[in-house]
């Protein structure tokens, strides 16, 4: 009896979740909005975000279009799947088209809009 000779692809649990969230719809494969958080480079990608505003015992108050302090960054998709959120936003460095450099509780933040 002959042994059948099987190629093995490596792939992470990660990548192998990934492929799968978005054939099933869950992430988006088009990716508009890139976020880097300078301290080790984490990179996130995704199609929308949205800045979210708390109230005073930290509960949900209103949804933004624009950042500012206070507000913290919230990356699509916007359901139990979402894929970052950062702490509130303690002091925008630095805000042209397209492109925001932002200071976060615990960590520094640019964020690149790659699709109008």
């Amino acid at each position: 009896m002959s042994k059948i000779k099987q190629t093995k692809v490596p792939i992470t649990l990660q990548e192998n979740l990934l492929r799968i969230a978005i054939e099933l719809g869950i992430l988006e494969k088009d990716f508009n909005w890139k976020l880097v958080r300078e301290r080790d480079g984490l990179t996130k990608e995704c199609h929308e975000v949205m800045w979210v505003e708390w109230s005073n015992e930290g509960k949900f108050k209103a949804r933004h279009c624009k950042p500012a302090v206070g507000y913290s960054l919230i990356l699509s998709p916007f359901n139990d799947y979402f894929t970052w959120q950062t702490t509130t936003i303690t002091e925008i460095v630095e805000e042209r088209d397209n492109y925001i450099k932002f200071k976060t509780q615990n960590s520094n933040y640019e964020l690149w809009q790659l699709n109008d």
